[in-house]
């Protein structure tokens, strides 16, 4: 029987995704662990989370889930949610500092996919006018190009986003999905065995359901 880890750093709704990952496939054997030999041993892993980058890194750090995750993530198909994308990247703007003091360093990711996660300009409107607001949360169509997580799935889907912070990698290339915030901005990024999402396909319902049926048959190649 074919396993999936999804990685347990004590951030973000790991029941949610492991239930929506049994609906998609009954037969798939879903362990939610931080146990490292278990991650090591799993067919696929999944990096979910939520909050802020600095608490995740720390976590990460914490429960020696780093290089770990630099391990797997170098030949097993490997997918990364929200936070879980973003801690991906080499940098982040997010910081665990008092925002207060105005401060400008950096959190730093797990630099598995080079690039920067930034926050959303200030006063966004869209095209008529009207505010848009950070957090951009709720239902927003992908936009997405050629790749097995992907199949079966409507061009301008609706997925569930929350996020005030979207990635920016240096090669563009890798940018496998965007999703419009008035700007296009990557939703998606897919490297090798690696794929990642900004939205939460745990919640989006029938598309969501999909992209997860799709990765727990993706044997990692594009």
């Amino acid at each position: 029987m074919s396993s999936v880890a999804v990685i347990d750093y004590g951030m973000g709704n790991l029941h949610s995704i492991a239930k929506a990952l049994q609906h998609a496939d009954s037969q798939i054997d879903i362990s939610i662990t931080n146990n490292h030999q278990t991650i090591l041993d799993a067919d696929r892993i999944v990096f979910p989370g939520v909050g802020a980058i600095g608490d995740c890194i720390h976590a990460l750090q914490e429960n020696g889930l780093i290089e770990i995750i630099k391990t797997v993530a170098g030949d097993k198909p490997f997918l990364g949610i929200c936070l879980g994308m973003q801690a991906l990247l080499t940098d982040s703007e997010e910081s665990s500092a008092d925002a207060d003091q105005n401060c400008e360093i950096k959190t730093q990711g797990l630099n598995l996919i080079s690039g920067h996660v930034v926050h959303f300009p200030e006063h966004l409107k869209d095209r008529d006018g009207n505010t848009l607001k950070v957090p951009h949360m709720g239902w927003n169509q992908v936009h997405f190009n050629a790749h097995p997580l992907w199949e079966n799935i409507s061009q301008a889907s609706r997925f569930y986003f929350v996020h005030s912070y979207f990635t920016v990698p240096d090669d563009k290339s890798v940018i496998s999905a965007t999703a419009d915030y008035p700007q296009a901005f990557a939703c998606a990024l897919a490297r090798e065995n690696i794929f990642a999402v900004q939205f939460h396909p745990e919640k989006s319902q029938t598309a969501g359901l999909q992209l997860l049926c799709n990765f727990l048959h993706w044997d990692g190649r594009v």
